[in-house]
């Protein structure tokens, strides 16, 4: 089904590639970029979102619709989006359309980051294809040093905290608030590690096959307010809405409340993007209420900018916002995430404390030192992954056996699939 699909979009997409630059008319170069768009949307859109429409109008009617027996076509978001954001660039008349059909077909197809991105522009991606160049030693070893720090994140950290905040999640209101507060701080850096780490290691074997894609996440709790938050979390999608989503709305060009719309909308259909369920458009227009937000106070808050004091407490302020609404995003209903924020206010139990340290450490112990490593400067990994690259092959073998080892201690009985493979 997904290669059927790939091949379908790619051949429409080259085609109509080839054909926009030959009409003269703008209205016909439109149509045309206009039909690619709806060709791609209406694909996604019935895999993903038509059992969602179709038993909401069901409630309405109270009828006795059955859903469709829909199997979503695995990395369908990520490759509809590179299709896209490819047909409005050369439109634009910022790439020249692929030469061939496989070059267009191994963009769009480029399997490490097929399934669960990061989305890839054409205008940083044809160029390297058509260089044909090989990795050099900085390159392997980065990759290297990348893949092995995406799978500590990942099949380490993530899947094994993983197992306590599934716990809170599966059964709201059974734990106390402390518990269910934990749980949240364990879901907050499980989800980071999971998909950051699966990013980094598509990266890093991307690298190893001579192409270079984009950062995809630049460690985002640092961050000091929700803007900054979009600047450095799952940067290719938030880039991508930005280039053809808000900026085709208008962007910041049409006065302050358009502005203002403009970002609610964009994180709207950021919200619908993640999945076809209300708890994640609330989860998206949540975070357009929280840039909105920003954007009011920002002439304010400004005057601080670099106080050590007002650093911290906007830092402080920016990931427990983002922290309970992503409550929102894992619990499987609105409800459910309404129970476990309300038992941290209604049944927090401080004794519970010092009893979870000691019964979780090793959670405890994960959760420290992922937060940590998130807060060290840029300086520090830089160094680490300059030194792992320069390293005799006898030490960098010894890294990769001991990685194998916490691979083969910390994983479980069943492989946890990663959790933007849904998406």
């Amino acid at each position: 089904m997904v290669f059927l699909l790939l091949v379908s979009t790619s051949v429409i997409d080259w085609f109509i590639s080839r054909a926009i630059p030959q009409i003269e008319s703008s209205a016909g170069r439109k149509w045309l970029v206009a039909l690619s768009v709806v060709i791609s949307l209406s694909i996604l859109g019935f895999f993903k979102y038509a059992n969602f429409f179709l038993c909401n109008w069901n409630n309405m009617v109270e009828g006795n619709f059955q859903p469709l027996t829909l199997i979503l076509p695995v990395g369908i978001y990520f490759y509809t989006f590179q299709s896209i954001s490819y047909i409005v660039d050369v439109y634009r008349r910022r790439i020249a359309p692929a030469s061939t059909w496989g070059e267009y077909l191994f963009f769009l197809s480029f399997f490490p980051a097929l399934v669960a991105g990061p989305i890839v522009r054409a205008e940083n991606f044809l160029p390297q294809i058509r260089e044909n160049r090989r990795a050099n030693h900085q390159e392997i070893f980065g990759g290297l040093w990348l893949i092995l720090v995406g799978v500590i994140k990942k099949a380490v950290i993530a899947d094994y905290i993983a197992q306590y905040n599934d716990l809170i999640f599966a059964a709201p209101g059974h734990y106390t608030g402390f518990e269910s507060l934990m749980g949240i701080i364990g879901y907050t850096m499980q989800i980071y590690c999971d998909f950051s780490g699966y990013s980094d290691m598509a990266i890093g074997l991307a690298l190893i096959m001579g192409f270079r894609l984009d950062i995809n996440f630049n460690f985002p709790y640092k961050s000091k307010s929700l803007t900054e938050f979009w600047r450095r979390w799952h940067i290719s999608l938030s880039t991508w809405l930005r280039d053809y989503v808000y900026i085709p709305m208008g962007g910041n060009r049409k006065g302050t409340f358009r502005t203002y719309l403009n970002n609610f909308l964009t994180m709207l259909i950021g919200g619908l993007w993640h999945g076809a369920a209300w708890k994640f458009i609330f989860w998206g227009g949540m975070h357009g209420v929280g840039l909105i937000i920003n954007k009011l106070f920002r002439p304010i808050t400004s005057r601080f900018d670099g106080k050590v004091w007002f650093d911290l407490i906007a830092g402080c302020l920016t990931l427990v916002y983002v922290s309970l609404l992503w409550v929102f995003f894992r619990a499987e209903s609105f409800t459910d995430a309404i129970v476990i924020i309300g038992t941290i206010f209604t049944d927090f139990s401080p004794q519970c404390i010092l009893p979870f340290i000691e019964a979780r450490a090793l959670w405890v112990g994960l959760i420290a030192f992922i937060i940590v490593m998130h807060y060290l400067p840029q300086s520090f990994h830089d160094r680490a992954a300059s030194d792992f690259i320069n390293l005799p092959w006898i030490f960098r073998l010894l890294v990769f056996l001991i990685v194998i080892q916490l691979l083969i201690e910390f994983s479980g009985a069943d492989i946890a699939p990663f959790i933007y493979f849904q998406f």
